[in-house]
């Protein structure tokens, strides 16, 4: 049976797209909150990363009563390096909302997301979101939603999708692109019409999947999942389906539902509902909870298998210590294992050395979260330079593919052109939409490492970049790398002007006066192919002779500025990238000079 009480939805899109803008003008229109509850911008991207990023990095429920009908919403994240959040939740919707920017039309993630969204079989509902922007194109943009329905193997029927035209931001959807003015009711109208509500059995013994993991100090760990069949009641007692096919049995302290941003404690819940459940402490994403009586596990989240591996180890540069708590590499490995419980589209294993793991993701995105979020909880760590994960098929050896998309000013495409042919991307297709040109490329994974940072630098900034996994392919040539050598610190101390003002005119500096630097440590980028060793702490020579005008006035340039991110995709195989929660600095691996004269002689 269906309930008719209830809409469990999705909402799916491109980066930036407007998902959760979207969420927040549902809020402001709700009539459920006061002014002052919603006083800031894209209220669901909760964490600091995802506000200084502007970037969704968790999936995230909420819920809004409309015409007697409760609406469950999860905001998803909008980047390829998150999608294993996506894959995740989508088993707990019965619909999407599918959003799509006026004036790029769809785009990578939209592809993925999409195509993950029809594998589970949700109904789709299209909304041309961003229709106010004056480059909008929103009649093409339909026709390029139904091809890629099409593309993507939909049936007549899914085909035959109902959409909207909106703008997230001014808050109205509305079936006429001209319109602008109203509210967002067009759009919930369509979910009560086209989106069906969960198909339930109320009388068949329990069954709910794990799709996210809550934690709270009072609590203990909080499943969240939506129930297949069956009740739940608090204090009822419970078994629970692990991954190696055991059982394990529990008792459920509290229950809550969601309502509004919030959650409010129940007694009971039926089939249909999206719950979190506390009182299960051993309980992991993709386990189920089964009635005692007749344990019956549904199947376990399948997540795509990562493309991508880091080392990470801990610190041992001079500097260990002086910034985190948490140095050790029993520290390091509880801090992934824990990760490990939320984060399904991660992998750890143990590396060559007992202070070493490698830890697999998505992208360079997906792991620099995960390191950015371990220093800013007090870690100290080393991360290697990024890897692809190849593959042995038959005899053959593979790597991973990626669709490469970029919007660029039409007069900077050659160098666009250039950089991505250097790196082995072959053209598939090309756009022009007003000045700018929408350029589709496939490229090995490899050829992405550092590329962002270079297109990026070659067109003053101007550059979009999207890219998404597509496919395993035989491994092709080799992928230039770093054409410049590294400038390596042979001493501990302290930078000083005099030494850096005279090193500037043949390198790019990292560091700058009073910055702490020691044997080892990466301080510049040489103009030349070649690593050189040098003295940033060297000072001038002070005489009891001095003579008018002798002395040189210093004028020292600004450092690079690296980013977490840049310096990962900076870095070769013999460098790391030291991580406190205060300083991010580049290392070679072996820090004494005579040690990596003998290794280079191997």
């Amino acid at each position: 049976m269906r309930r008719d009480d209830l809409r469990n939805i999705v909402i799916i899109a491109h980066v930036d797209h407007g998902k959760t803008t979207l969420v927040d003008c549902l809020l402001h229109q709700s009539g459920q909150f006061r002014a002052s509850q919603l006083s800031s911008e894209r209220i669901l991207d909760s964490n600091d990363l995802e506000k200084e990023r502007g970037i969704t990095i968790l999936a995230k429920n909420i819920a809004l009563p409309y015409e007697g009908v409760k609406i469950n919403i999860v905001d998803t994240p909008g980047h390829a390096d998150f999608g294993g959040e996506v894959e995740r939740v989508l088993s707990m919707a019965d619909g999407a909302v599918v959003l799509v920017d006026a004036a790029e039309g769809p785009m990578p993630q939209t592809r993925f997301v999409l195509s993950k969204a029809l594998e589970c079989g949700l109904k789709p509902i299209v909304l041309i979101n961003k229709i106010d922007k004056p480059d909008a194109r929103p009649h093409e943009v339909v026709d390029e939603v139904l091809d890629l329905f099409l593309s993507l193997g939909a049936n007549d029927d899914i085909a035959e999708f109902p959409y909207l035209f909106a703008s997230a931001k001014a808050g109205f959807a509305s079936p006429d692109p001209d319109v602008r003015e109203g509210d967002m009711r067009p759009l919930l109208d369509l979910v009560l019409k086209h989106i069906p509500g969960p198909d339930v059995n109320p009388d068949d013994p329990l069954q709910m999947r794990v799709t996210t993991l809550d934690w709270s100090e009072y609590t203990g760990r909080i499943a969240i999942g939506r129930i297949k069949s069956g009740k739940i009641k608090k204090g009822q007692s419970v078994m629970i389906s692990k991954a190696d096919d055991t059982f394990e049995r529990g008792r459920i302290v509290a229950l809550h539902e969601f309502q509004n941003l919030g959650r409010v404690e129940v007694d009971e819940a039926g089939a249909g509902d999206i719950i979190a459940v506390t009182g299960l402490e051993d309980i992991d994403i993709g386990d189920t909870i089964c009635a005692v009586e007749k344990p019956t596990p549904l199947p376990r989240v399948a997540v795509d298998a990562p493309t991508l591996e880091m080392m990470f180890t801990i610190n041992t540069s001079p500097l260990l210590g002086k910034d985190g708590k948490y140095v050790t590499s029993r520290n390091l490995r509880d801090r992934l294992e824990k990760e490990l419980e939320r984060n399904v589209a991660l992998r750890v294993r143990a590396g060559e050395s007992g202070d070493s793991f490698l830890v697999s993701g998505r992208g360079v995105l997906h792991l620099a979260v995960l390191i950015e979020t371990m220093r800013r909880e007090g870690y100290e760590l080393s991360v290697g330079k990024p890897q692809v994960i190849m593959r042995d098929n038959n005899g053959v050896k593979e790597e991973p593919y990626e669709q490469l998309v970029i919007e660029v000013p039409s007069e900077k495409m050659g160098p666009v052109m250039e950089l991505v042919g250097e790196r082995r991307g072959e053209l598939v297709e090309m756009q022009p939409r007003g000045d700018y040109s929408q350029v589709v490329f496939t490229i090995p994974s490899r050829g992405l490492i550092g590329l962002r940072t270079k297109l990026l630098n070659s067109t003053q900034g101007e550059a979009i970049v999207n890219h998404r996994f597509e496919s395993y392919r035989p491994v092709s040539g080799d992928v230039p790398r770093r054409a410049n050598g590294a400038m390596i610190s042979m001493v501990n101390g302290k930078a000083v002007g005099f030494a850096l003002f005279a090193l500037q005119e043949r390198s790019d500096m990292f560091v700058r006066h009073g910055d702490e630097v020691y044997e080892g440590m990466i301080v510049g980028e040489n103009s030349r192919s070649d690593d050189l060793t040098v003295n940033p702490t060297k000072e001038k020579k002070l005489t009891n002779m001095r003579a008018s005008g002798s002395d040189e006035n210093i004028v020292l340039r600004p450092p690079r500025d690296m980013s977490l991110e840049v310096a990962l995709e900076y870095i070769e195989d013999d460098e790391l990238v030291e991580v406190t929660p205060n300083h991010i600095r580049l290392r070679k691996i072996l820090l004494k000079e005579s040690d990596r004269r003998r290794q280079s002689r191997k």
